[in-house]
């Protein structure tokens, strides 16, 4: 079963295998629908705008969780990662990684025991497409769309991408509100998709020491594309096609 629907202003695709329920699929989309209404920067009635605009003075279950969770990755990452890096309260960099794990936890407590749950290049997965066989994210080139940097095997993991080649340089370091830019391209990989999402926005304004930082921290693997065009891996990484 595939099903592929527009959440977050980005596709947002489910294979399943077997075929999972649809009241199943409804509820884990509906978890990545709920996270938009919260969250988007981009939505003046979102619970994060009104907070930012000071129109809230507490919000919901959700909304404290996120900022709790970011408070403590920006205190980890001597505040290269943090929620207000670009001047106003935006947790892009934390929410669709903390959505779509939730999304898969949900899917793996109904039931679900082999599926990919894919946000835009932002990948959870459980089990396998098949018996024996991992699930396949590509890790693309940041200069050449159709072409593909590597191919890492995947299975109850995740896999988070940073990198401007998408939307342009929208990630900014914490510290100094400066653009982050110290790779072309940054995958984060770790069981949970929460942490390889702000792990991949931490390494690209920590620069060097990001990927040791990630990997000593949280136990991710990492592999970073340099603006040179270098690959440079760290941590456990299976390659089911290298470069």
């Amino acid at each position: 079963m595939n099903d592929v629907r527009t959440v977050m202003g980005i596709p947002v695709s489910l294979d399943a295998r077997p075929v999972v329920s649809p009241e199943l699929v409804d509820d884990a989309f509906g978890v990545l629908e709920r996270a938009d209404a919260v969250f988007s920067p981009f939505r003046r009635d979102s619970e994060i705008s009104r907070l930012d605009r000071g129109e809230l003075s507490e919000g919901s279950a959700d909304l404290l969780e996120v900022l709790q969770l970011a408070a403590r990755f920006e205190a980890d990452s001597g505040g290269a990662f943090s929620v207000r890096a670009a001047g106003r309260l935006d947790a892009d960099g934390i929410v669709k990684g903390w959505a779509v794990q939730r999304a898969a936890e949900l899917l793996e407590s109904g039931g679900q025991r082999d599926f990919c749950l894919n946000a835009g290049g932002d990948i959870a997965v459980r089990g396998g497409p098949e018996p024996g066989r991992a699930w396949h994210a590509a890790i693309r080139s940041p200069w050449h769309p159709r072409a593909i940097a590597g191919v890492v095997a995947l299975r109850d993991e995740a896999i988070a991408t940073s990198g401007a080649y998408e939307r342009g340089a929208h990630l900014h370091d914490g510290r100094t509100g400066e653009i982050a830019n110290a790779f072309a391209s940054v995958s984060v990989i770790h069981p949970s998709l929460t942490v390889a999402d702000v792990c991949a926005t931490a390494i690209m304004a920590l620069g060097p020491d990001g990927p040791a930082w990630a990997h000593d921290s949280y136990g991710c693997s990492v592999v970073t594309i340099s603006h040179a065009g270098v690959l440079d891996a760290i941590g456990d990484v299976r390659w089911a096609r290298a470069a």
